[in-house]
């Protein structure tokens, strides 16, 4: 080949190649204009969406604590085996795959399926909680069997008491549909991204805005494999507040031991402040239970025993106030001037109705004798308070028992606080269609019938005998931890002054403080106490006793014996504690409920030993 043929073709070949290049180019070029200007908006955000995420960070709830720091509630870090729904995992393949590490038992697959239907916004599920550390260590090692299965570390609740003041502490459980429209109306669901629990009773729930803190965010940077690159940004998240509660875990404990197995309710306040210092509602149940979701088995157990273990008694318990009432009662009386000191009856063990043939028996066959207004509270006389009640009339009765905080709520900081019910002439027409018989305000006046009281309710109406012009409102909050006070859900007491005479006021704290002394229904505690105790004792009914049948504890079922409650307060000079007591079916309350009131009494006054 000669030397210009050889140049012609190398030029035209580097020609052509240079025109490629230049054709490649250009299409390159159009491509990287289509994508970046025409289409930048669009992958861009998908270019970001891919690469970065961000993720919530959970706070850490605050503690509940006793007023002298006894820990209530506080946080353990738990290991769980998660799942993303999204994924749509072959349940059954997940509990044979991690058959050497762990047992995935029916009820975790219940509990997943339950919290399936309830989530809205977690991205993944446990489906096998509380790990122990050999299992942890297990799947770590062999972590690359398990693809979109995630060990994932978190703190769980946990209740160290146990039964201890389950219903004053309350429980977490998982966040449902029902809490997450609830959060919403009340514009709170952000705060709860990343979490998955929620306060369901007592404190746990009342202050839950404070315990529960608020998220944080971190945004990290993933490589298509979802593997994490670096962390771009981090937003620490507000922990909850600690929360500081008047109870003194002591005096619990004393409270508990002494209530033994008894069913039923008690509170001890402080009358100067309404301090909740002690909180007993029995049967009790262990708020571990609930945390992860409670087994069928427990639940049953729970919910369909008779003895109803989940009702928080202090404040949702409904029973009547039986003899407790008649301090009140008298009250009335001398403030509409009925049967004011020296006036007295001579009691016959009965009362016979006003121009009726009908007859109401004292609880003492063949009566007390010569009875007064104060002696009449001692011995508890069931005559007296009959014709009493009757002279006085309802609305009279009713207008001063409103005063005390009878018939509304006190407004603790409880959930779910019932108001009891005084009884009129309107309401029974409302409730029955029927009038009001004036034997039914006989039976009102010493404490029976249709009139219906909450132990929390007797609690402050004795601390209001005492302090009858206070603003008191029982509360167990004394602070949080960082503010030191308790503006956070605080209501006052409904009825902030009963305007009540000092001089009527003196009368029946005369006859209560004669309750326990010699003659009185619960002698003993003045007996083998070192301090004074004003107190009432109160009996109250479970079933009405036909004409003529008369009432024999012996041959009663447990569920028919009569209810115990005791009210009290001491010492009776400078009143620092104020005890009432219900116990079902205990039957006399000075010789049920009062021992127990008298060991918390010792226990506070005299110190624990």
């Amino acid at each position: 080949m000669d030397q210009h043929k050889f140049k012609y073709i190398f030029t035209h070949r580097l020609n052509f190649l240079f025109g490629a290049i230049i054709f490649i180019f250009l299409i390159l070029l159009i491509k990287i204009f289509y994508l970046q200007i025409i289409k930048f908006e669009n992958y861009s955000s998908l270019a970001k969406n891919n690469s970065l995420k961000i993720l919530p960070i959970p706070p850490i709830r605050g503690q509940i604590l006793d007023v002298n720091g006894e820990v209530l509630a506080e946080n353990k870090l738990v290991y769980t085996l998660e799942i993303n729904p999204k994924d749509r995992p072959n349940l059954n393949k997940i509990k044979q795959k991690l058959t050497n590490i762990v047992e995935i038992t029916k009820y975790d697959l219940k509990k997943y399926n339950k919290n399936l239907s309830d989530r809205s916004y977690s991205s993944t599920l446990p489906i096998k909680s509380n790990l122990t550390e050999t299992q942890v260590a297990k799947f770590v090692a062999n972590q690359y069997k398990y693809p979109n299965i995630y060990l994932k570390q978190k703190f769980a609740r946990f209740y160290p008491k146990g039964k201890s003041g389950a219903h004053f502490i309350g429980y977490l459980n998982r966040i449902n549909q029902k809490d997450i429209q609830k959060l919403k109306k009340l514009d709170r669901f952000e705060s709860y991204l990343g979490l998955d629990h929620i306060g369901k009773t007592g404190i746990e729930h009342f202050y839950e805005d404070r315990l529960h803190g608020h998220p944080g965010y971190k945004t990290i940077e993933v490589d298509v494999q979802n593997n994490v690159i670096r962390t771009v940004k981090t937003i620490a998240p507000k922990h909850g507040e600690d929360i500081t509660l008047n109870i003194d875990y002591e005096i619990q404990q004393v409270a508990e031991k002494a209530f033994g197995k008894y069913k039923g309710a008690m509170v001890a306040l402080n009358p100067n402040n309404g301090a909740v210092l002690a909180y007993i509602s029995q049967p009790s149940f262990d708020s571990n239970l609930f945390i992860n979701g409670i087994d069928e088995t427990n639940w049953r157990r729970l919910n369909d025993s008779t003895h109803k273990p989940l009702i928080n008694r202090v404040v949702s318990g409904i029973y009547p106030p039986g003899s407790t009432l008649k301090p009140f009662v008298a009250l009335a009386a001398l403030e509409n001037d009925i049967r004011r000191p020296p006036f007295s009856i001579d009691d016959k063990g009965f009362y016979s109705m006003p121009n009726q043939s009908k007859t109401f028996r004292d609880w003492k066959n063949g009566g007390h004798g010569e009875v007064d207004l104060v002696k009449a509270i001692a011995v508890s006389c069931d005559t007296f308070f009959y014709g009493l009640g009757v002279e006085l009339g309802l609305p009279k009765l009713n207008s001063v028992l409103k005063r005390f905080g009878f018939g509304e709520k006190t407004n603790i900081d409880m959930p779910n606080e019932k108001r009891g019910l005084i009884a009129s002439n309107e309401w029974k027409k409302s409730k029955y269609n029927k009038k009001w018989y004036q034997g039914e305000t006989a039976i009102t006046a010493i404490g029976q019938g249709y009139t219906q009281t909450t132990p929390i309710q007797l609690a402050l109406a004795t601390a209001k005998l005492i302090n009858p012009n206070n603003d008191l409102r029982p509360h167990l909050l004394k602070k949080l931890n960082t503010s030191g006070h308790m503006k956070s859900k605080v209501r006052a007491s409904t009825n902030t002054n009963t305007d009540t005479d000092t001089d009527n006021l003196e009368l029946i704290k005369k006859g209560m403080s004669l309750v326990t002394k010699e003659g009185g229904t619960a002698a003993f505690i003045g007996r083998t106490s070192s301090y004074n105790v004003s107190a009432k004792t109160g009996t109250a009914q479970v079933f009405s006793l036909k004409k003529g049948e008369v009432y024999d504890e012996s041959k009663l079922p447990d569920e028919l014996k009569d209810h115990a409650l005791f009210i009290a307060f001491a010492p009776s000079e400078n009143p620092r504690l104020v005890i009432a007591i219900v116990v079902e079916n205990g039957g006399h309350g000075g010789s049920t409920a009062g021992p127990i009131a008298k060991k918390v009494f010792d226990a506070y006054l005299n110190g624990i030993n």
